[in-house]
């Protein structure tokens, strides 16, 4: 990355810093289109991230953004990618070299995310007739070649139904003007940095070219070495990187637990004052379901979001956690990635993260774009040699979490709940409609009992390998994992990647 240009919100403390006197997105010359629908969406003012991506971006250069996700970096490339695409309602729509094909392309390493960015450039496109696909796997793939063939001229999607369809010549990339790789390091420890460069082969090289990422490890430096020119590097946090600042915002509590009790605990905390939407993490997805079982029985709207679970049941579950119809959540590491909700006030870490990286992404659910939140992370008698390295690792000051139960005075204390709390939700308040009342969008998932050739797995980037220990698939699912495996070996591809994008 030669001449690379460096933009930091962060200077020293002592430095004093003056503030442009932009107001709004219509600051930046964006087409008046694209300010209308953003301000119908309540959205006015760009975040530090945006205002300083968009200058740069809207000029056409190469951009690296390293910012954590919450901090509205979607409409940092959104706004750019559609201020240069020309749409059918357009004049000169027409005199393009292949009108209705794909104009640009945003790159995302998990469904949720796709669908998260596809949502946000549709908000922005709204008047301005811009067609959008969203294209990832688990649902069928006839609607999504119907969508390519009618002509859209935003794709955003996950790397190995991308290549899919483009390898099936259903999806054109040669005249796209600009790409995004967002989030391009869970890309990297997902493994799929090796299909975003099949797929950035498929591009022009007069593209230009967005990679957003919250850390900037050494294949991530390299593709961008061999894809960008001349990129203007964006910092939207602290020198020190990411994960103090995202600490910093969210208010944490760590009790050592007994595994027996942690349920009753979780159930109290979820009484607490004034708590809102909340993500509870698990490790494994065995635990999730588990987990989300015990709390539906105890009378709170939970669901559960892990790989076992097919696209559409995990679309009904985020819907209904959007919607507020649950609550609370229950997901693994993994299922969870790319998860962008808004007023998630709590956080809480039912099983010890693997280690600082996780830590901070999960608590990152919560105190986003300017919020704060709370944390609360058990800690098991044999996690908590784990749990020393992360707290020292992030200079938490919690060496040695407090022994705790679900009758502990300090537990009820330091959450705000009711000392009236028991394990179950009184009846007076179970007020939400719960999952039930999301109904399940067929999907057209076909094959196995979870839903087709990337069902099994659903949404996820990497959670191959993992399954709880002792786990035994019926003999359908194994039945179904064989006909994946001879259909991605009569393919030609790669099964790695395949199996990568499900869960």
């Amino acid at each position: 990355m030669t001449d690379e240009t460096t933009i930091t919100t962060e200077p020293d403390e002592t430095t004093p810093v003056e503030v442009a006197p932009i107001q709004t997105f219509a600051d930046f010359d964006v087409h008046p289109d694209i300010v209308a629908a953003l301000a119908e969406a309540g959205i006015i003012s760009p975040f530090p991230i945006q205002a300083m991506t968009l200058p740069v971006a809207m000029s056409g250069h190469d951009i690296i953004g390293q910012a954590k996700t919450g901090t509205g970096k979607t409409l940092g490339f959104a706004v750019p990618m559609l201020q240069q695409t020309v749409g059918p309602n357009d004049a000169g729509f027409d005199a393009l070299d292949a009108p209705g094909k794909p104009q640009a392309l945003a790159v995302a390493p998990t469904r949720e995310l796709a669908v998260q960015v596809a949502g946000d450039l549709q908000t922005a496109a709204k008047r301005r007739g811009i067609r959008v696909a969203t294209i990832y796997g688990g649902r069928a793939f006839e609607p999504q070649i119907d969508q390519l063939k009618k002509g859209v001229e935003v794709v955003v999607g996950t790397p190995g139904r991308l290549i899919d369809l483009a390898g099936q010549g259903h999806l054109d990339l040669s005249h796209v003007r600009s790409v995004v790789l967002d989030e391009a390091d869970e890309m990297l420890d997902l493994g799929f940095l090796p299909d975003v460069e099949k797929l950035l082969a498929m591009t022009p090289a007069s593209r230009q070219t967005m990679l957003f990422s919250a850390t900037m490890p050494g294949a991530v430096v390299s593709l961008a070495r061999r894809y960008m020119t001349q990129p203007t590097h964006i910092r939207a946090m602290s020198e020190d990187g990411d994960d103090r600042q995202t600490v910093a915002a969210t208010e944490q509590f760590v009790y050592r637990a007994h595994a027996m009790d942690k349920v009753e605990m979780l159930a109290r905390i979820l009484q607490s004052e004034a708590r809102g939407l909340t993500v509870v993490f698990t490790r494994t997805k065995r635990t999730a379901a588990k987990v989300s079982d015990e709390l539906t029985t105890r009378g709170f709207a939970a669901a559960a979001l892990h790989g076992d679970l097919g696209q559409g049941a995990r679309e009904q579950a985020l819907r209904a956690f959007r919607t507020g119809k649950v609550d609370t959540l229950v997901a693994t590491d993994v299922a969870a990635r790319g998860i962008d909700v808004e007023n998630v006030t709590h956080v809480v870490n039912y099983q010890c993260p693997e280690d600082e990286k996780t830590y901070v992404h999960r608590i990152g659910r919560t105190g986003r774009a300017g919020n704060t939140g709370t944390a609360v992370t058990f800690v098991d008698w044999d996690d908590l040699g784990r749990w020393g390295l992360i707290n020292k690792a992030l200079d938490l000051g919690i060496p040695e979490p407090p022994e705790t139960y679900s009758s502990s005075d300090h537990l009820f204390s330091d959450l705000d709940i009711p000392t009236s709390a028991t394990g179950e939700l009184p009846r007076s308040q179970r007020t939400r409609a719960g999952l039930r009342a999301e109904r399940v969008e067929d999907l057209g998932e076909t094959g196995t009992r979870h839903g087709g050739r990337d069902g099994g797995r659903s949404g996820h980037g990497g959670d191959r390998g993992h399954k709880p220990s002792g786990h035994k698939p019926s003999s359908e699912s194994r039945q179904g994992g064989s006909q994946r495996r001879r259909r991605r070996t009569h393919r030609g591809g790669p099964a790695g990647r395949a199996s990568a994008e499900q869960g």
